[in-house]
């Protein structure tokens, strides 16, 4: 039985994380209320942030602007400026 959610980012209920996948109060937040449907389009947001902003994952800085824009994107719905990028039009 899959675990189920009200996806705040979808604003639906839907399929829940298997487990808390990022760490501390933030995480668990995203684990009681962002489905798997609206972490995987999350992470290829992240994918295009890295690359774009060329971010080192071992610099508090850049972990920081990742979550900030993590957060934004799944609990506020402000999709993040990534240069090129046009978000598709639901």
């Amino acid at each position: 039985m899959t675990r189920q959610v009200f996806c705040q980012h979808l604003k639906k209920d839907a399929d829940g994380l298997d487990f808390q996948l990022y760490p501390g109060e933030l995480g668990k937040r995203i684990f009681d209320n962002i489905s798997k449907e609206a972490w995987a389009q999350w992470q290829q947001k992240q994918t295009m942030l890295i690359n774009e902003h060329k971010l080192n994952m071992m610099d508090p800085t850049a972990r920081a602007f990742l979550e900030k824009q993590m957060e934004d994107y799944l609990f506020e719905g402000i999709e993040p400026t990534i240069e090129g990028y046009v978000p598709p039009k639901a």
